[in-house]
């Protein structure tokens, strides 16, 4: 703690420090006024005086102490020592933005690592990471859609919901379109000038009762963005199975439906992305990222605490004690 005030502490006047040169100029001055002013007596011997030594002898140089540290708080406080609190408020017109997160069977696959699904949970969630100022939702589809969480800026209830999505959470299946209309619907009554949707799917509309091109003029209509993601490598990939026995393994045949994906994202505004392993995964979602900026404003705001007044206080004590001192215990008399 006093180290974090350390830090912080700023003098307004440091000229005062100069001030400081005198200090041993007064010392000089004060042991030889004392030196001359020591009286003389001519003895035979010193023997009777020895350990004869006043208490008040011992208090003598404890008025100028108190007077050399007084001259010392006084110049802290001259040079007005500060506490400085620096703050920033962050402010901007944000944009609505929803994940479209397909959770079909296929997500499983491990074409990814450690899969398909898991990988798109943590690239989105890096991705929320990064947009302090929108408002973000998500939305689950396969065979049916559901709106996980809806527009908020609230990063920790949003990112505790996406780390509970997996599989099987819904009917099986991949309803582009309903995942898409649905996205749409969280996004219909949005007074943001700049509407996003992220759809991220691994196959081939194959259910739903929304054609994705119907979802897809609704999105035009209401000016949304889609930007498509087809998520799986090339050829067949790695797909758990369960079976009586236990999981198995089956290489299935990667189909992603890239005309279509590319169609949505053409005619709303967006991009459509392939997306074969993690690492292009992560350069999609930071070009996204790169392309959907938000208009932010940082403010600083620096604020100082004068802190003079404890060293004005103790210089004021201390003179004080002097004086008393002098007064009373060590006056002298004629």
């Amino acid at each position: 703690m006093l180290y974090d005030w350390y830090e912080n502490i700023h003098f307004s006047q440091p000229a005062f420090f100069g001030l400081f040169a005198l200090v041993p100029v007064l010392i000089y001055w004060e042991l030889r006024k004392s030196g001359q002013a020591q009286g003389t007596v001519l003895v035979s011997s010193t023997r009777p005086f020895a350990g004869q030594r006043s208490w008040k002898n011992l208090l003598r140089p404890v008025p100028f102490i108190f007077r050399i540290l007084a001259f010392c708080c006084l110049i802290i406080a001259l040079a007005r020592p500060q506490t400085r609190n620096d703050e920033q408020m962050v402010t901007g017109e944000g944009i609505d933005i929803v994940l479209c997160l397909d959770i079909s069977g296929s997500m499983l696959a491990q074409d990814f690592t450690p899969n398909r699904m898991e990988a798109a949970k943590n690239v989105a969630g890096d991705f929320i990471d990064h947009r302090p100022t929108d408002r973000i939702g998500l939305v689950i589809f396969s065979g049916e859609s559901f709106t996980m969480c809806p527009l908020t800026t609230d990063r920790a209830v949003l990112k505790t919901q996406l780390a509970s999505v997996q599989s099987g959470l819904l009917e099986d299946g991949t309803a582009i379109g309903s995942g898409l209309a649905t996205g749409v619907d969280r996004l219909r009554n949005s007074p943001s000038k700049s509407k996003v949707i992220i759809l991220l799917t691994d196959g081939e509309n194959n259910g739903g009762l929304i054609d994705p091109n119907t979802a897809k003029e609704i999105a035009k209509s209401i000016g949304v963005r889609v930007y498509t993601v087809g998520m799986g490598t090339e050829g067949f990939a790695p797909v758990p199975i369960q079976t009586p026995q236990g999981v198995r393994m089956s290489r299935e045949k990667v189909n992603i439906d890239e005309k279509l994906l590319t169609q949505i994202a053409k005619e709303t505004g967006g991009q459509y992305y392939r997306a074969k392993d993690n690492e292009s995964l992560k350069s999609i979602y930071a070009e996204i990222d790169r392309l959907e900026k938000s208009r932010i404003e940082v403010t600083a705001l620096r604020r100082y605490t004068e802190q003079f007044f404890p060293f004005a206080l103790a210089a004021a004590v201390l003179l004080m004690l002097e004086l008393l001192l002098r007064w009373t215990i060590l006056k002298k008399f004629p």
